[in-house]
């Protein structure tokens, strides 16, 4: 039977192959692959040779790709085509909504990109209530949470590679209200009800794989629309867990009975998530980012959220601090961060400069800063945000060595007139 078998798949891969190669010989290639960052490249050289199939490559490629187990091939022949290269010099991203993405904001914001430096969109995938943001396939499980925010949404990514926009997926994690109101047992509850903090909102739990790959089944959608990069936020725990971490009920998974204290549990489950995702994400030729809080990378690891700057940033080919002089307290010296865009950033990326360096494949670097004004700071605390302002963020981060930066701007209305390589 095994001689019968191999026979019959030797004559099939030469009927197959034959008229494939007499086509190579006639025909350049079509595609070209799209660039990586260095940190991905070796990963995705090795993923290429082992997994990669195209019509217009040559035989050898062809009848080793047949080969390979069919769940592998099935995966890359319903990805899209699209040409999306990675920035040459690097990524200058804006945060784009859904609601822009779908809507009438999307014609400026493209304008926006086509007349400056940027060349990027980070946009809302998986938003902050927890709803998908466009509809899936009819038999898909996530039809229930899906809203039509983005109406066409392969309309939209050819948008993207007509426009030669890069394109990057947001996916907010742990921060689900959707999903803690629809699965309870995969939150914390307070007594009898999901709990919530002070802005109304639920997170699911950390420890549990079933929300690990309940969100990483979504991104893996967004790597099969044809996104290039998924960016995961809300990457932790809630804010303030070390206070009440014994006060709620919830499943610790196997964590519970690992090793360490309950800090040390929480940075393990927040860092294997991450290791999770991008292993699960290796086979789709995407980069995976973090968006993390900027204190983090001043102290060994942030005691309630799990958040561990160096063991996050070891599993990611991008790391994406906020660093918003808006969002910090007195720190590095400065009475009023806000105040000082230059300074706390200059101060800022000498201290990640350090920690990075320290690694032995550091990622990329590529900071989220502020286009938004932040007067709820009151009176004296904050200054207006314009050119200046941000442009002061992009020199601090470009004299540092840090070439790569995304906007912020929850209303995706960013600042005109601003020089994105001063």
């Amino acid at each position: 039977m095994g001689k019968k078998f191999f026979l019959s798949l030797v004559i099939m891969l030469g009927m197959l192959a034959i008229p494939a190669f007499v086509m190579a010989e006639g025909e350049e290639e079509s595609e070209s692959e799209p660039a990586q960052s260095e940190e991905e490249n070796e990963e995705v050289q090795q993923d290429a040779t082992d997994n990669s199939f195209a019509l217009n490559h040559s035989f050898a490629t062809q009848a080793r790709a047949l080969l390979q187990v069919p769940e592998v091939l099935a995966r890359f022949t319903n990805q899209p085509s699209y040409q999306f290269e990675y920035p040459e010099d690097g990524v200058r991203g804006i945060y784009v909504t859904a609601h822009s993405a779908g809507g009438a904001r999307f014609d400026s914001l493209v304008d926006l990109i086509n007349t400056t430096d940027l060349n990027s969109m980070v946009i809302d995938i998986k938003e902050d209530h927890g709803y998908l943001t466009y509809h899936p396939e009819a038999d898909s499980d996530y039809t229930d949470i899906a809203k039509n925010y983005i109406s066409d949404i392969e309309g939209l990514m050819e948008r993207l590679e007509e426009e030669e926009i890069y394109p990057i997926a947001r996916i907010v994690v742990f921060k689900d209200s959707v999903l803690a109101e629809n699965k309870p047992e995969w939150s914390f509850m307070d007594g009898n009800k999901v709990w919530k903090n002070n802005r109304n909102e639920a997170f699911v739990n950390p420890f549990l794989e079933e929300v690990w790959e309940y969100n990483v089944d979504i991104a893996e959608k967004a790597a099969k629309l044809g996104f290039k990069e998924i960016q995961f936020d809300y990457v932790r725990f809630p804010e303030g867990f070390e206070r009440m971490f014994d006060q709620l009920d919830y499943d610790g998974g196997d964590y519970w009975s690992g090793e360490g204290d309950d800090t040390e549990k929480r940075v393990a489950a927040v860092t294997d998530f991450v290791a999770y995702a991008r292993d699960r994400l290796a086979s789709y030729d995407v980069d995976v980012s973090v968006d993390i809080f900027g204190y983090a990378a001043t102290i060994s690891e942030a005691p309630g959220i799990g958040q561990n700057f160096s063991k996050i940033s070891e599993n990611v080919d991008v790391i994406s601090s906020m660093i918003y002089p808006s969002h910090w307290t007195p720190y590095f010296g400065i009475d009023k961060p806000d105040t000082q865009p230059y300074e706390l950033t200059k101060a800022y990326a000498e201290v990640e400069n350090e920690v990075l360096g320290a690694l032995d494949e550091p990622p990329v670097s590529r900071p989220w800063i502020q286009d938004f004004t932040a007067s709820w700071l009151g009176a004296g605390n904050y200054i207006p945000y314009g050119v200046e302002e941000v442009e002061a963020q992009i020199r601090a981060l470009n004299e540092a060595g840090i070439e790569e930066f995304l906007l912020w701007n929850a209303g995706n209305t960013y600042t005109k007139g601003v020089d994105y390589k001063p």
